[in-house]
């Protein structure tokens, strides 16, 4: 593998350690995962990355804290009573 690109041909050592074998897998064979499934399909074997699960409340990290008036707004929004008010006074101003 001289130009970095994945060829069919390509060798490569295994070694023991801790009482598994590691492959050293050169540049053009990387995965961008830390972790791969692995399975046999005959005498090949298969890896594949492992999809790393997205925190899908990181972004709320990133706010910065409710000022004081905003926290008042919310508790003292209209109840459903006035919501209905405040709609038939809106559809008026049209």
């Amino acid at each position: 593998m001289d130009d970095g690109k994945p060829d069919m041909n390509d060798t490569v050592l295994l070694t023991e350690d801790d009482g598994g074998q590691v492959v050293r897998l050169p540049e053009g064979y990387r995965l961008d995962a830390a972790e791969v499934t692995i399975r046999r399909e005959g005498d090949a074997l298969v890896l594949r990355p492992v999809k790393q699960k997205v925190d899908e409340w990181a972004w709320l990290d990133g706010l910065e804290p409710f000022d004081d008036d905003m926290v008042e707004a919310a508790l003292n929004r209209p109840g459903p009573d006035e919501y209905d008010r405040l709609d038939c006074d809106l559809r008026l101003k049209d």
